[in-house]
């Protein structure tokens, strides 16, 4: 597993959260690629493919979460401002804390959006 509690960030754990989101991304429009290739046309019934989004969507969000919470522990929970741009390790486990904790707030977002069609798509057409 790509997250779990370490001490110091590591490169790892700044790739995490864009990694589940490039997964989520490929396996919700494979998907959807599949179902559609199946049914072929507009009477699919797309019941069954918003369940399997929302079955791939919970955990991909659930993973981003923890790797958030990892990543502002390693920030220090902001007790020292931005930039972190010394040569030190202090400043540098806090720079690539905050960093993840960006990444994680944009791959929350990205999931998010990549799991929308399937609430507002109604048919494969």
């Amino acid at each position: 597993m790509l997250i779990h509690n370490r001490r110091h960030a590591n490169l790892w754990t700044l790739l995490a959260p864009p990694a589940i989101w490039a997964i989520h991304f490929l396996l919700c429009y494979v998907a959807a690629a599949i179902a559609c290739a199946k049914g072929g046309g507009p009477w699919v019934d797309l019941t069954t493919l918003r369940w399997v989004i929302l079955g791939i969507t919970i955990p991909a969000l659930g993973l981003i979460l923890v790797a958030g919470q990892q990543a502002r522990r390693h920030w220090g929970f902001g007790t020292d401002d931005p930039p972190h741009d010394q040569a030190t390790d202090e400043d540098r486990q806090h720079f690539l804390g905050y960093a993840t904790l960006l990444l994680c707030a944009l791959s929350f977002v990205s999931v998010i959006f990549v799991a929308m069609p399937a609430i507002t798509i109604a048919d494969c057409r």
